[in-house]
C-alpha cells in the first residue's frame, strides 16, 4: 500500500485490487469488522487513525491534552487526523479535555483539534471540552472539528468551545478583514468535502466564531443538532466605559462607523448554521477550491446565536425542515430554497429575513413563538426583500407583541445598519396567519395574499386581503 505525504499527515492510497477486496469485505455484513480494538489512551489511538476497515474504541474515561504533550512530541496539528477508509471510532463515555494553551502551541497556524480527511468513516460519542479561560485565544484561528473527505459521519459529539479574542462583543468591532479590534476567532465545527453528515451533535459555544459552518461542501447534511451561544445587551457593553476594556480603549467605535448604540441584544457568537460561497477542501489527498452546493438542515435547534440558519451564499438545493431558532438576532435566512415546518421567536431580532434585493424564490413556513422582550429594537418580526417568495407565518399566541411587524420591503434597521436604506420587494405571496401587523413598504409591488393582522399598504399594485 502506497503512502503519500500531504498537509502534514499521511493519506493512504489503495490499489484498484485493494479497493475491490475492501468492498467485498465491507459488503459481507456484520462480519465485515473484526472485534473492536480497544485502546486505553488518546496517544494509543494515534496509530489507528489512518487505518482502513477498523473498528476502534477508546476506553471510557476522562483524558487531557495540553501544550506540554505537544512539546513532548506526542501530538501535532491537527491533534487527531482521521485519514482511513470505512473505519469506525467509538468514543462513548469518553471526555477529552483540550487545554486552551493548545491554541498557541503551533505558532501562527490554524489549530484543529480533530480533522477527518478519509472517506466513509464514522466517529461517535465524543465529549470535547476546551479547558481554560474564555479569554485565552489562538495565535491565528481555531476550529474544534473539520470534516473533509467524503461520506463521513460525526454523531453524538458534545463540544464545549472556549477561547477567542475579543470576547463579549459579538461582531461589533469586526469579524473579517476590516476590524476596529483585531480578532482571533474560534469556531466549533466546519463541514467541507462531499456528502458529509453531522448528526445529533451538541455545541455549547462560548467563543467568538461559528458553531456549524460549511465551506466548499457539497451535499452536506446537518441533522438533529443543538447549538447554544450566549447574548449580551449593548447597554451592558457600554457600561464598561472607563474600565480599560478592549471596547473602552476604542471608545466603543464600531466597525460600522458609529458608536455602539444602546438598546440592542447581541450574540457573542457568529452563526448557528452558516454556508459560505467559497473555500477549500481535501478529498483523496487533493485540494479543491469551490463554493458550498446543496445543504440540508433537519430538526436542529439554535439558541442565542447571531443567526439561526443562514444559507444565502450556498448554491443548489437549500432545504431546512423542523428546525427551531430561539433568541437569535435573526432566525432564518437562506436566499432561494425551502424552509418547512420551522419555528422561532423574534425576541432579539426578526425570525425571518432576506439579505439582498437579488434574492428570490424562498418558500417558507414558519410558526412564530412568543416574542415579548425589550431587546428587539428594530421592531421587526420579519423583513422581506427580493422577489418571488412564497411565505406563510403562523402563530398560536393569543396576545402577540403587535409592536413587531412583518415588513415587505423596507430598511433592515438593526445594530449593524442603523438608518439603512429602503430595499425593494416584488411579487411576493404571503399568508400572514398571525395577529402581527403586515406593512407593505414604499418599495413593495405586486404583493398578494392574506393577512390576519392589520395591513398597512404604502407600496404599489399590492393585493393582500384582510381575513379574520
Amino acid at each position: 500500500m502506497k503512502t503519500t505525504k500531504s498537509l502534514g499527515y499521511n493519506i493512504r492510497k489503495i490499489s484498484p485490487i485493494g479497493v475491490l477486496i475492501a468492498s467485498l469485505w465491507i459488503g459481507s455484513g456484520s462480519a465485515a469488522f473484526a472485534k473492536a480494538i480497544v485502546v486505553n489512551s488518546p496517544s494509543e489511538l494515534l496509530p489507528y487513525l489512518d487505518d482502513d476497515n477498523v473498528d476502534v474504541k477508546l476506553a471510557p474515561g476522562t483524558y487531557s491534552i495540553s501544550a506540554a504533550d505537544v512539546k513532548k512530541g506526542t501530538f501535532t496539528n491537527p491533534i487527531f487526523t482521521f485519514a482511513g477508509i470505512n473505519s469506525t471510532y467509538d468514543f462513548t463515555d469518553v471526555t477529552i479535555n483540550f487545554s486552551t494553551d493548545l491554541l498557541t502551541a503551533f505558532g501562527k497556524a490554524d489549530v484543529y483539534q480533530v480533522q477527518i480527511v478519509g472517506n466513509h468513516n464514522v466517529l461517535k460519542g465524543l465529549t470535547m471540552v476546551d479547558v481554560g479561560s474564555k479569554n485565552d485565544h489562538p495565535t491565528r484561528r481555531a476550529t474544534n472539528l473539520v470534516m473533509d473527505g467524503t461520506h463521513n459521519r460525526v454523531e453524538d459529539f458534545h463540544m464545549t468551545v472556549k477561547g477567542s479574542f475579543p470576547y463579549g462583543y459579538g461582531d461589533a468591532f469586526g469579524k473579517g478583514g476590516k476590524t476596529v479590534i483585531p480578532h482571533q476567532k474560534h469556531s466549533a465545527f466546519l463541514i467541507r468535502g462531499n456528502s458529509n453528515h453531522a448528526k445529533d451533535c451538541t455545541i455549547i459555544h462560548r467563543a467568538y466564531g461559528h458553531a456549524i459552518f460549511t465551506q466548499a461542501a457539497h451535499d452536506a447534511l446537518i441533522e438533529g443538532c443543538y447549538v447554544e451561544g450566549e447574548v449580551r445587551s449593548t447597554d451592558d457593553m457600554l457600561a464598561e466605559e472607563g474600565t480599560g476594556s478592549p471596547a473602552d480603549k476604542v471608545d466603543f467605535e464600531t466597525v460600522w462607523g458609529y458608536r455602539l448604540p444602546s438598546g440592542f441584544m447581541m450574540s457573542l457568537q457568529e452563526a448557528g448554521i452558516r454556508a459560505y460561497n467559497a473555500g477549500e477542501t481535501w478529498i483523496d489527498g487533493k485540494e479543491i477550491k469551490r463554493g458550498t452546493h446543496n445543504v440540508t438542515v433537519l430538526n436542529c435547534t439554535i439558541k442565542d446565536m447571531r443567526v439561526g440558519v443562514t444559507l444565502t451564499h450556498a448554491t443548489g438545493k437549500k432545504y431546512v425542515e423542523g428546525t427551531t431558532s430561539l433568541g437569535c438576532e435573526r432566525g432564518f435566512c437562506i436566499g432561494e430554497g425551502d424552509i418547512v415546518s420551522c419555528q422561532g421567536d423574534a425576541v432579539h431580532g426578526p425570525v425571518f429575513g432576506t439579505d439582498y434585493e437579488r434574492d428570490k424564490n424562498c418558500n417558507a413556513e414558519i410558526t412564530v413563538l412568543p416574542s415579548h422582550g425589550d431587546y428587539n429594537n428594530n421592531q421587526q418580526l420579519a423583513i422581506v426583500i427580493g422577489s418571488g417568495h412564497n411565505l406563510v407565518f403562523r402563530s398560536l399566541e393569543e396576545n402577540p407583541n403587535t409592536n413587531l411587524t412583518i415588513d415587505v420591503s423596507g430598511p433592515y434597521d438593526v445594530v449593524r445598519s442603523r438608518d439603512a436604506a429602503n430595499k425593494s420587494a416584488r411579487n411576493v405571496e404571503i399568508q400572514n396567519l398571525t395577529d402581527y401587523p403586515l406593512v407593505l413598504g414604499s418599495k413593495s409591488s405586486g404583493t398578494k395574499g392574506t393577512s390576519q393582522g392589520k395591513i398597512t399598504d404604502q407600496g404599489s399594485k399590492n393585493n393582500v386581503q384582510q381575513i379574520k
